[in-house]
């Protein structure tokens, strides 16, 4: 028991800890804090640096929040900066309504509110160019928070988190919010580097339990038992050792598989499948009895079919992830479509005025129709809505806000809504294990499963939070339960400096001082930690080397020697060999070019052999010329050189008819049949000539028989050479051969790893002197590339992806002849990346800025080679895919007119045309004269009706 001095003390601590900050922050929370919350922020009121590592809809932002908190109580500024606007904008409102619009700002690329505000909310975009920029409003900056600080990862944005983490003074404590992540510690360990003194907290633990299912059919089962007895299991930090994979899910599995009924599709294109049982009672068990009519075995339940199970089971609200736009919008027309309703009629009818309201006064009513406004207020009257980039911003703000409310109930959407929206729901539903990762359809990762499902389960609402997997063809209990399985996921950094960063860095710091700010980057750390363990491979294997060495002694003669003999004969070999390959397809190649529409061949083995007639002979400039021909049978087919193993040469020539179709299955089926019936198929000669014709030599530059000739030289020599060798003839000698072979491919792996030590040492700031050497070359830095010149500072204040293209448009004068509408289209094609391959030329407005676009591409062109000459990234390809319909935009030109005949989204069209108003802003900026006044006008143009539909004023 403790002595009455000891309680007087222990009360006089707790009197102290509630007058202090973190006293107070928490006793106007209305709600305890978790051990690694109040860990975290008592770190912040100690003046360090945090980093906190913990699952989605932990709690994390309370830690910002106290940052924020403890500026305005100490008279500093704090800046919380996100990843995305729409995060940005919700975290603003938040800020907003715990201390005052008066005291809160926000700063996006297309919205300034009372940005000299004591707190203010902005891109992480804005902070780096704010600081780049020395801009006033940094002073008295005393907190910055980074949420989602692991977005550096991002390989088209990720390097601006660490610009602002290395650039920011020291006096600047900074709170990093990161999802779990396995090299917290490493993450943290470069933060106290840079930074100073920064603790690193991390919890695994989900404040709601989260539980795994698969739905077979319309079947809801749990993925994982306990060994003992089938209890299952709900635990935060994925499956314990007792854990196992539901025997009765694989036997349902299994059984929907054996079926006989054939698959369908469901209403509007997606899959159907069976009932499932409720969760909660009779966990696991399977249902008797046949499928419902019209269900898919193995396929999984339809969309509605779906929701309306979790909403009979009491699990909604959910988001069901779709990985498709279509998809999204498809779910919303099924539910219409089958007369789903997830929220009373009253509810309905409140919801389409609350939506009416926020839409009538933003956009107009010419511009409903093109944007799909009915069918989504109708959607969201019924409870139910589509979340994707190709919506209206707007709309997809309206649908965060009423589903955060709870006022819908089923939200479908793209994984773009996981990246850090605070839009918590009590399931989330995986249609799909497969997703587009931006080059190919690709497995979903641990790290995105984990992202996605940690949706489900909102704290202080759910006690519990439910992850569903749709069971289909090809999905695996076992694949399921590794993704669940998995929480935690390395951080690997994006970082790499840009042109506008090196003009940056040379103004602000120096050429010295801009290499030590680069070589202390993630990057760099991460590379050094590395080379450590590549080192000491690398004397591992010179231990190893010494051993073969040892091994292949030949007491006859060097044997090394005689191996290095052995290896040169062969690979002059395979060097023969692969110019007789080259010279036989160069003669290919050439043939195939010299064909022309109408030309008939005979293709003489392989599933395209027969005749064939030539439609379209495409030589693009710099690619292997692939005619299109169709065949005897009707079918078209590009013709490659890798389908033939000769040359081919016209047997006869047909008329093709002046109207032919090729898209036509009738006019392919007539001129095949001329075909046949006017040429009958004969098996061209077996010819496999020895010479190869000049004009393939020429195509090549390799193959001549000179070459041949030299080549067969050399190998006769080493022949020679080998078998005068002492060790030719000694009895061991393929024993000795075993070894050496052995020796010369750990050779090469060693060199290879010196290579490797060698190229990651510096990696950064060589490629920083890479950089300025091109910028010295174009004028934009001068004096050994320690000064900035004029043309540079221009440089300076352009942050696009292609921001020397853009500098050097500006420097050449490229847009000096346009005006407002012709300038906005042509920064458009800067800014446009098309979504599919294009397949048609770009359609442009004028013929100004038609003159502007192919003195752009030679712009780029020419930036290419020499990027290539100084082994630097290249820039990314122009497209001006939307020109047309950002100058008719620009030229006062309706919603409707601009998106006509063309397959962008609303939603599209309007984040193209938010960034095509950032880069003007930013050339209104750099540019000189004439050019920064078409630019401003240029971006006041674009920024009207669904444009600035989202804008906070």
């Amino acid at each position: 028991m403790s002595t009455p001095a000891e309680r007087y003390a222990a009360a006089q601590r707790r009197s102290r800890a509630r007058a202090g900050p973190v006293g107070r922050f928490r006793a106007g929370l209305g709600f305890e804090l978790d051990d690694f919350q109040v860990e975290a922020i008592q770190a912040v009121a100690d003046g360090k640096g945090v980093l906190v590592a913990a699952p989605t809809g932990a709690g994390k932002t309370i830690v910002g929040e106290f940052a924020v908190a403890l500026a305005l109580e100490t008279g500093r500024k704090a800046f919380y900066t996100t990843p995305i606007k729409a995060l940005s904008n919700q975290k603003y409102h938040d800020l907003v309504a715990l201390h005052g619009a008066e005291n809160v700002g926000l700063l996006t690329g297309d919205s300034s509110v009372n940005g000299e505000a004591p707190v203010v909310v902005m891109t992480t975009e804005v902070l780096r160019n704010m600081m780049y920029a020395g801009s006033h409003t940094l002073r008295g900056l005393g907190y910055v928070v980074m949420d989602e600080v692991h977005y550096l990862a991002d390989r088209f944005r990720g390097a601006v988190w660490e610009e602002v983490i290395i650039h920011l003074p020291e006096s600047v404590q900074v709170v990093s919010l990161s999802a779990t992540v396995s090299n917290a510690e490493e993450f943290g360990d470069w933060l106290r580097e840079v930074r100073g003194n920064t603790d690193v907290i991390v919890s695994e633990v989900r404040p709601v339990p989260l539980w795994q299912h698969m739905m077979v059919g319309k079947e809801l089962l749990d993925l994982f038992v306990t060994d003992g007895g089938g209890q299952l299991v709900a635990d935060p930090t994925g499956p314990r050792s007792d854990t196992r994979i539901n025997p009765e899910l694989r036997e349902r599995i299994h059984a929907s598989r054996r079926s006989d009924q054939p698959w369908r599709r469901e209403d509007h294109g997606g899959p159907r499948g069976r009932r499932g049982k409720p969760r909660g009672r009779d966990r696991g068990r399977v249902e008797e009895g046949r499928p419902a009519r019209g269900s898919l075995p193995g396929g999984g339940a339809s969309r509605s079919e779906v929701i309306e199970r979790l909403d009979r089971e009491g699990l909604l609200p959910a988001i069901t992830f779709i990985f498709s736009r279509a998809g999204c919008t498809a779910a919303v027309q099924q539910l219409l479509g089958r007369g789903t309703r997830l929220v009373p009629e009253d509810e309905g009818r409140r919801i389409r005025r609350t939506v009416e309201e926020r839409v009538g006064a933003s956009v107009a009513d010419a511009d409903l129709g093109v944007l799909g406004y009915h069918e989504f207020v109708e959607g969201l009257s019924r409870g139910f809505a589509a979340h994707h980039a190709g919506m209206l911003p707007l709309f997809r703000e309206i649908v965060e806000e009423l589903f955060t409310a709870g006022r819908i109930r089923a939200v479908f959407a793209t994984e773009t809504l996981a990246l850090g929206i605070n839009m918590p729901a009590r399931t989330v539903v995986l249609e799909r294990l497969v997703k587009f990762n931006g080059e190919e359809h690709a497995p979903v990762t641990p790290a995105e499963y984990t992202q996605l499902t940690g949706r489900a389960g909102r704290r202080g609402i759910d006690v519990e939070g439910h992850a569903v997997v749709l069971c289909r063809r090809g999905v695996d209990p076992a694949e399921v339960a590794g993704l669940a399985s998995t929480r935690t996921y390395p951080l690997r950094s994006s970082f790499r400096p840009t042109y506008n960063m090196a003009v940056n860095l040379v103004a602000q710091f120096g050429r010295d001082r801009a290499h030590e700010l680069l070589q202390s980057s993630f990057a760099q750390f991460q590379a050094d930690r590395a080379v450590v363990g590549l080192a000491t491979e690398v004397r591992r294997n010179e231990e190893a080397l010494s051993g073969y060495a040892e091994s292949m002694h030949c007491d006859l003669g060097d044997f090394r020697e005689y191996s290095r003999l052995r290896r040169e004969l062969t690979d002059a070999e395979k060097a023969a060999g692969r110019a007789r390959n080259a010279s036989r397809r160069a003669e290919v190649a050439l043939s195939l070019e010299e064909l022309r529409p109408g030309e008939v061949v005979s293709l003489p083995a392989g599933r395209r052999r027969g005749m064939a007639v030539v439609l379209a002979a495409p030589t693009k400039p710099g690619r292997a010329p692939e005619p299109t021909v169709l065949t005897a049978d009707g079918q078209m087919r590009r013709l490659t050189v890798s389908d033939l193993t000769e040359p081919v040469e016209p047997v006869a020539e047909l008329a093709i008819p002046r109207h032919f179709n090729p898209r036509n299955t009738k006019s392919r089926k007539d001129l095949a049949a001329t075909l046949r019936a006017k040429v009958p198929f004969e098996p061209p000669p077996n010819r496999r000539p020895e010479r190869v014709r000049d004009g393939a030599a020429r195509h090549t530059g390799s193959g001549t028989d000179r070459e041949q000739e030299e080549a067969q030289a050399r190998i006769g020599e080493l022949r020679e050479r080998l078998r005068a060798h002492p060790c030719h003839d000694c009895p061991d000698r393929e024993d000795h051969a075993r070894w050496a072979a052995r020796w010369w491919r750990l050779r090469r792996e060693t060199d290879d790893l010196s290579r490797r030590v060698g190229t990651r040492t510096n990696t950064v700031a060589r490629t920083f002197d890479r950089i300025c050497a091109l910028l010295e070359e174009l004028g934009y830095l001068s004096d050994g590339g320690t000064v900035v010149t004029e043309t540079g500072q221009r440089l300076r204040r352009i942050y696009t992806e292609k921001d020397l293209v853009a500098a050097q448009c500006l420097a050449q004068g490229t847009w000096r002849r346009l005006d407002a509408p012709e300038l906005a289209a042509a920064v458009s094609i800067l800014v446009h990346e098309p979504r599919g391959e294009e397949i048609s030329a770009p359609k442009l407005p004028t013929g100004e800025v038609t003159e502007a676009y192919h003195e752009m591409l030679a712009i780029w062109s020419q930036l290419t080679e020499r990027e290539a000459d100084h082994r630097l990234p290249l820039a990314g390809e122009l497209d001006a895919g939307i020109a047309w319909m950002v100058h008719r935009w620009a030229s006062g030109r309706g919603l409707e007119e601009v998106l006509r005949d063309s397959e962008l989204t609303a939603g599209d069209f309007v984040r193209r045309a938010k960034q095509v108003v950032d880069l003007l802003g930013q050339i209104t900026q750099a540019a000189d004269g004439p050019v920064a006044d078409t630019a401003s006008r240029a971006a006041q143009a674009m920024l009207r009706g669904v444009v600035a539909a989202d804008r906070l004023d």
